[in-house]
C-alpha cells in the first residue's frame, strides 16, 4: 500500500564523479541500473538529462505522487527554469524543445490550466469508445496489409506498424482530409527524427486544418475544441492539438511495441489476455520514462537535499513504478495505480483511449497474423537510448504470409455490443455519381492518403 511521503526522511548523496547521465547507449540498454544507483541517494538526485543540462530526478513512488498532487508548491510553467533564463542551457540542447514553455495545458497552472484542460477532456469525452476501436482496427488492418503478403514472411513491427498506427488514428479523430493528413504525419514524423523545419511544417498544417474546420465544421476533435465553451483562440486550439499529437504518438508507439513483444515472448504465460501485457508495460516499461518538469515556487527539501525555487524537478515514472518499496506490496494495489499516465491535476486526459488503442492494436495483430512470433528473444531487443521515453528500436517478427482483406471486406475482430453506427466522419466516402469507370486514378500521395483510399476500397 502507498506510504505517506516524508520530504525530509531520506538520506542524501551525490555521485562521486559528477551527475549520472540519462542519455546514451549505456543508459538506454540498462536504465534500471541507473535508477538503482540514484535510489541510494534518496527520493531524488541530480542527473544530466542532456549534456550540460542538470535536473533533479525523482525516483521514489511516494515522492513522485507527493509532487504530482501538490500543484501549489510544484508548478509546471517552465518559464521559471533558472538555468535556461540565466543562459546556462545550450541553445541547441535536445532538452529545450522537450522542457521549454508552450502555451498548452501541459505547461499551464491554475485557472489557465483548468480552462485549457477542460476543453481537451470534454472534447475527448465526445469520442465514442466503439469508434476508437473501429478506427484502430481499420488502421491496423491497413498497415498489416502492407507487409503481410511478403513472401519472406518477415517484418519490422516498430516502423511498419507501432509507429504509424497512432498517426493514422489521430488523423481520423482530428478530421484531417487526405492531403492535410499527409502533411501532418510527415511533419510529426520529421519532428521526432530531427528533420529541420518540421516544427514549423506541423504548425502550418494544423493551422490550415483549423481554418478548414472554421469553414466546414465536422464531428471531430478539432471542431469540438473550436466550439467548446472555453472559447479557445485558433492559436490555443493549435497548441492543444500539437500537444495531443506530440504527447500521444511516441508513447503510444512504445506501448504498442512493448506490449506486443511481451505477449509474444517465451516467458508470457499462456492464456493471459492482451490487456495484461499492456498493464505490465505500463508498470515495468513506462512509455514516458522521465518527464513532467516541475518548478518549486519556493526552496523545498526532498530528503536531505534542498531544491532551489525555479530549478527543474523531473518525475521518473519508470523508476517510481519499479520502486522496490512499492513492488514489495504491488499486488495489493489496483492495476491502475502505476504512474505511467501521471497523477494529480496534470494526469493524462487520454489514458483510457490510449489503453484501448494499445490493446486493440495488439489484438488486431494477433487476429490477422495468428502465428506471428518474434525473431529475437525479448531480452535481446534494443531500446531507444533517450531519457524521455522507453521504447523498442526494432521488433523483428515472422509469420505465415497472407492477404489481409480491404476495409470494405474486413469485419471487426472484436465486436462490441456498445458499438453504434459509424459517424459521418468515419464513413467511407462514396464515389460521386456519374464518375466514369475508366477515369484515371488520382496520385496516391502520402501515407494518410493511401490509407483513406484503402478504406474507401479504391
Amino acid at each position: 500500500m502507498q506510504q505517506s511521503f516524508d520530504p525530509a526522511g531520506a538520506p542524501a548523496g551525490c555521485p562521486a564523479h559528477g551527475n549520472l547521465p540519462l542519455y546514451g547507449p549505456e543508459f538506454g540498454s540498462d536504465p534500471e541500473s541507473t535508477y538503482a544507483k540514484l535510489r541510494t541517494l534518496g527520493p531524488s538526485a541530480p542527473v544530466d538529462i542532456a549534456p550540460d543540462v542538470e535536473v533533479e530526478l525523482v525516483t521514489s513512488y511516494d515522492a513522485s505522487l507527493y509532487i504530482l498532487q501538490n500543484p501549489t508548491l510544484f508548478i509546471r510553467d517552465s518559464r521559471r527554469w533558472n538555468a535556461l533564463n540565466e543562459g546556462r542551457v545550450p541553445a541547441d540542447s535536445p532538452a529545450v524543445p522537450m522542457m521549454g514553455y508552450r502555451p498548452n495545458a501541459m505547461f499551464s497552472d491554475g485557472a489557465a490550466h483548468a480552462r485549457l484542460r477542460q476543453a481537451v477532456t470534454d472534447s475527448l469525452a465526445t469520442v465514442d469508445q466503439s469508434r476508437i476501436v473501429r478506427l484502430t482496427q481499420q488502421s491496423a488492418d491497413y498497415l498489416i496489409s502492407q507487409f503481410s503478403s511478403e513472401a519472406l514472411g518477415q517484418a519490422e513491427l516498430m516502423s511498419a506498424y507501432a509507429q504509424p498506427l497512432p498517426l493514422l488514428v489521430f488523423g481520423e479523430l482530428f478530421g484531417c482530409p487526405p492531403e492535410l493528413g499527409d502533411r501532418v504525419i510527415a511533419a510529426i514524423t520529421g519532428l521526432f527524427q530531427g528533420v529541420p523545419g518540421s516544427d514549423e511544417a506541423l504548425g502550418a498544417a494544423v493551422l490550415e486544418l483549423i481554418a478548414l474546420k472554421r469553414r466546414q465544421p465536422g464531428e471531430d476533435l478539432t471542431t469540438r475544441l473550436m466550439v467548446h465553451s472555453s472559447r479557445l483562440t485558433d492559436e490555443e486550439v493549435l497548441h492543444q492539438l500539437v500537444t495531443l499529437l506530440g504527447g500521444g504518438t511516441t508513447p503510444l508507439a512504445a506501448s504498442i511495441g512493448t506490449s506486443a513483444a511481451l505477449y509474444l515472448s517465451d516467458d508470457w504465460p499462456t492464456g493471459l489476455p492482451v490487456e495484461d501485457a499492456v498493464v505490465k508495460t505500463l508498470w515495468n516499461y513506462s512509455p514516458i520514462a522521465n518527464y513532467a518538469g516541475h518548478y518549486p515556487t519556493q526552496d523545498v527539501e526532498l530528503g536531505d537535499r534542498t531544491i532551489r525555487a525555479g530549478d527543474p524537478v523531473l518525475i521518473s515514472f519508470a523508476a517510481a513504478n519499479t520502486d522496490p518499496k512499492l513492488t514489495a506490496h504491488r499486488e495489493q494495489l489496483s492495476s491502475k495505480a502505476h504512474l505511467a499516465f501521471g497523477a494529480g491535476p496534470h494526469g493524462c486526459p487520454a489514458k483510457d483511449p490510449a489503453f484501448m488503442i494499445t490493446a486493440t492494436a495488439v489484438e488486431s495483430l494477433l487476429n490477422r497474423l495468428p502465428d506471428v512470433e518474434m525473431r529475437v528473444p525479448f531480452k535481446e531487443l534494443s531500446w531507444v537510448p533517450a531519457p524521455w521515453s522507453r521504447g523498442l528500436v526494432t521488433l523483428p517478427i515472422r509469420y505465415t504470409p497472407r492477404t489481409v482483406p480491404s476495409a470494405t471486406q474486413a469485419r471487426p475482430v472484436r465486436p462490441s455490443s456498445a458499438q453504434t453506427a459509424p459517424s459521418p466522419a468515419a464513413m467511407p466516402q462514396q464515389v460521386a455519381a456519374g464518375r466514369p469507370s475508366h477515369a484515371a486514378p488520382k496520385p496516391k500521395g502520402g501515407m494518410f492518403s493511401r490509407f483513406r483510399a484503402w478504406v474507401n476500397g479504391e
